[in-house]
C-alpha cells in the first residue's frame, strides 16, 4: 500500500469534505502541520471543526484558517495566542468546545483505541462539567467525557518510514500521537523518511498501523514568545 505522496494537495485529494471533524496535532507553536493546514486552506473546505490544544497564532497553524472563516468550531484547551480566535468568539462566529488539556489528551487517546467515554474528576464542579453525567465511585464525584473520532487526523513528525512509523522530537510528542490515533484517516508531514527496518522499535513513538498516508517538506522552526535582555 502506497504511503508516501509528493505534496500535501495530493495526500489531501478525495479526502476533504465540507462540515468534517479534524484532529489536529501540535503544541503552542510545536509539531504543527504547517504544510497540511496550508493545503485545506487553499482547497477552501469550510464549515471546519478542530480538535487540537490550540489554534496557532494569527498567521500560523490553525489561525490562517481562522482568519478565511473555514473553522465553524474549536474543542481546544488553550487559545490566548490568537487575537482573531478571541475577535471571532467573543463576536459569536466561532463556537468553542473548552476542554482541559489532559481530558483533550486523553479524549483523543480513547477514540483512537475505540473507548466511546470515560470518567474522569478534572473540571468536576466547574462550567467543564455542565451537561455532563455525574457519578460517584469510593465517594468522589466524577464526569463522563466522550471519546474523538475524527474524520481526519493531520500531524506532524520528525522521521517516518515507508511503512509509516513515526518518530517525534521532544514537546511535539505531547499531541501529535493521539491526535493521530483519533482519525479514520491520518495524514502526517515529516521532516525526514528513512529506509524501512532503520528505525530501532524501542524509539518508535507510533506505529505505522495508525498512519495512511506521509508527505515530507520543508518546515518553519518558530518560537512562541522570545525574551532578551539588553546588554
Amino acid at each position: 500500500m502506497k504511503k508516501i505522496y509528493g505534496s500535501a494537495a495530493e495526500a489531501l485529494d478525495g479526502v476533504l469534505h465540507d462540515g468534517m471533524l479534524i484532529a489536529a496535532g501540535g503544541f503552542g507553536l510545536c509539531g504543527i502541520p504547517e504544510l497540511l493546514l496550508s493545503a485545506i486552506r487553499d482547497a477552501g473546505t469550510k464549515d471546519l471543526t478542530f480538535a487540537s490544544n490550540n489554534a496557532g497564532v494569527d498567521d500560523f497553524g490553525i489561525g490562517i484558517l481562522l482568519q478565511t472563516k473555514q473553522v465553524k468550531k474549536m474543542i481546544s484547551s488553550y487559545v490566548g495566542e490568537n487575537k482573531e480566535f478571541m475577535r471571532q468568539y467573543l463576536g459569536g462566529e466561532l463556537e468553542l468546545e473548552f476542554n482541559p488539556q489532559g481530558t483533550l489528551a486523553e479524549r483523543m487517546r480513547a477514540g483512537g483505541a475505540g473507548i466511546p467515554g470515560f470518567y474522569t474528576k478534572t473540571g468536576v464542579g466547574t462550567v467543564i462539567a455542565e451537561g455532563k453525567e455525574h457519578k460517584d465511585f469510593n465517594g468522589e464525584t466524577y464526569i463522563m467525557e466522550e471519546g474523538i473520532f475524527a474524520d481526519l487526523a493531520i500531524v506532524k513528525a520528525w522521521k517516518a518510514d515507508a511503512t509509516g512509523n513515526l518518530v517525534f522530537r521532544k514537546t511535539a510528542r505531547n499531541f501529535n500521537p493521539p491526535a493521530a490515533m483519533c482519525g479514520k484517516i491520518c495524514i502526517v508531514e515529516v521532516e525526514e523518511i528513512v529506509p524501512t527496518g532503520s528505525l530501532d522499535p524501542d524509539t518508535i513513538h507510533l506505529p505505522g498501523i495508525y498512519v495512511h498516508r506521509i508527505v515530507q517538506g520543508e518546515h518553519e522552526k518558530r518560537i512562541e514568545q522570545r525574551t532578551v535582555r539588553s546588554a
